[in-house]
């Protein structure tokens, strides 16, 4: 990916409020993102973790409260410039019928152009970048609607990275993807971070992924956050049981040093000796 430092940016949630409907999902949530790190949402289904994100990326207008990007309100700021700084991978996204790996990449070049700007070298650079980062390049000229759900996700984080913003949203990137396909994503956002210093928030499902690749872990549960800090601190048998209703254990992971969460689950299952 492209070289060029990102501006470290402060995104805030401030007091907010979401729902849908008549029903409330998020009630008086604060929170300040780490501006050039990377921070996970993790917790259990519906605890408001894809809610909260929708919000950070203006998706969903608080009832009360407000999210702010670097003091700005982001429902105030005028789409295209929003869009040039914030960029978002939302869960199961749609592309037009028809349309090429090649040309949905590039749609992620759109905020960068003007009404009367063409289509530049640096355009060219981005999206290339963008499609060999994710190993996307010989699906190019394929129809979008013609690919496996892994292959599908791999070409929307292309988009994403084609954007080039200072900011990074993405819920669930790892969604259809093989164990192999998830630490390559997972490893390309990493390098993203470290190379360019983007901010980036994803949300989770796997917890000791969260922790590896995680500066920032954000626990939440029943539309809060419980705990909130450095892996270390917030993964730990307390937070899993309090969060998740589990008993586990949490070691040391050998690889990367970070907590590893292990499941006790109702059952035990010895090693066979045969």
């Amino acid at each position: 990916m492209t070289s060029d430092a990102a501006v470290p940016r402060q995104l805030a949630a401030e007091a907010v409020t979401l729902g849908y409907g008549e029903r409330v999902v998020i009630d008086g949530l604060d929170l300040a993102l780490a501006p050039g790190q990377i921070t996970a949402i993790v917790g259990a289904n519906a605890c408001g973790k894809s809610t909260l994100l929708r919000s950070l990326s203006r998706l969903l207008v608080p009832r009360e409260g407000r999210v702010v990007l670097d003091g700005r309100e982001v429902h105030r700021m005028p789409a295209k410039e929003l869009a040039r700084t914030l960029g978002l991978l939302p869960q199961s996204p749609i592309a037009p019928d028809g349309i090429t790996v090649a040309d949905l990449v590039g749609r992620g070049r759109h905020p960068h152009q003007g009404i009367f700007s063409r289509w530049s070298r640096e355009d060219d650079e981005a999206v290339a970048q963008a499609l060999a980062a994710t190993a996307c390049v010989p699906l190019a000229d394929r129809a979008v609607d013609e690919l496996s759900g892994g292959q599908r996700q791999r070409v929307w984080i292309a988009m994403a990275l084609a954007q080039q913003t200072d900011v990074l949203l993405l819920d669930e990137p790892t969604t259809f993807l093989d164990v192999s396909h998830q630490v390559e994503v997972l490893d390309l956002l990493w390098d993203l971070n470290r190379s360019r210093g983007t901010t980036i928030v994803m949300v989770l499902h796997d917890l000791n992924l969260a922790a590896r690749y995680a500066d920032h872990l954000v626990a939440m549960a029943d539309g809060g956050i419980f705990a909130t800090g450095a892996p270390a601190d917030v993964l730990t048998g307390e937070v899993v049981r309090a969060v998740f209703g589990m008993e586990s254990h949490v070691i040391i992971d050998p690889v990367s040093g970070a907590p590893l969460m292990i499941p006790v689950g109702r059952h035990h299952y010895p090693v066979s000796k045969e």
